[in-house]
């Protein structure tokens, strides 16, 4: 059984993007998540580098349904239990631990492992995942060293997400790849505009990249 479940996975593809968001205020979910879905980005992940991150997807999960919340950063088995309570929709590693990949499949969790090496994508095919985070994406190589790692098994089906240092600026680039199932979008709220609560800057921030996403798509 595929370790994220292909119909999200289809709508994961579709949108281009997830935010990628770091809270630090559970008050400032909501308005986050709606700034989001009116820039046009559907999909986002809340990293568990705070203690507001499950707080949060609560809150969203709650008050905007339309939002496909998940959560990255999950580093353990406890997590996992910890992020199917809080009804996540998908969650994300950095990295490829198998137990946490097993604890998410028995849980009913689509689950993305972090791959940058060979050995990172054996070891999440190994485990039933083909669709991976590539992390860190620009610091490790960028889309060059990707295309390399991922050449031989390419006729398995493997698709990358990649995360860090993607910004609006190369998202273009690294979109055109067929390997390339989403973007990370990491840029997408800087931790001094969600402290201000600037949504309309985020929302502009969202709208200026899901744009850039339908010009390639248009082409």
């Amino acid at each position: 059984m595929p370790a994220f479940a292909s119909t999200l996975a289809s709508i994961v593809q579709k949108a281009g993007i997830i935010a990628v968001l770091i809270i630090e205020r559970e008050e400032d979910a909501v308005p986050l998540a709606k700034a989001m879905l009116a820039g046009g980005i559907n999909v986002m992940e809340l990293t568990l580098r705070t203690p507001a991150a499950l707080g949060a997807l609560r809150r969203i999960r709650a008050e905007v349904p339309e939002m496909i919340a998940g959560v990255g950063t999950i580093l353990t088995v406890q997590q996992v239990g910890q992020v199917v309570s809080a009804d996540a929709a998908f969650g994300v590693a950095p990295g490829t631990n198998p137990r946490v990949i097993q604890a998410a499949q028995q849980a009913g969790l689509s689950f993305a492992p972090g791959v940058a090496t060979p050995t990172d994508i054996e070891i999440a095919l190994e485990n039933d995942c083909q669709l991976l985070k590539f992390f860190p994406a620009e610091p490790s190589g960028g889309l060059a060293y990707l295309k390399a790692v991922a050449a031989p098994y390419l006729h398995l089906g493997v698709k990358f997400i990649p995360l860090g240092g993607v910004n609006g600026k190369n998202l273009t680039s690294w979109l055109s790849d067929p390997l390339i199932s989403a973007l990370g979008g990491s840029w997408l709220a800087p931790k001094d505009l969600i402290a201000r609560g600037d949504w309309a800057a985020i929302e502009a921030i969202a709208r200026e990249a899901t744009g850039s996403i339908e010009s390639l798509r248009a082409n």
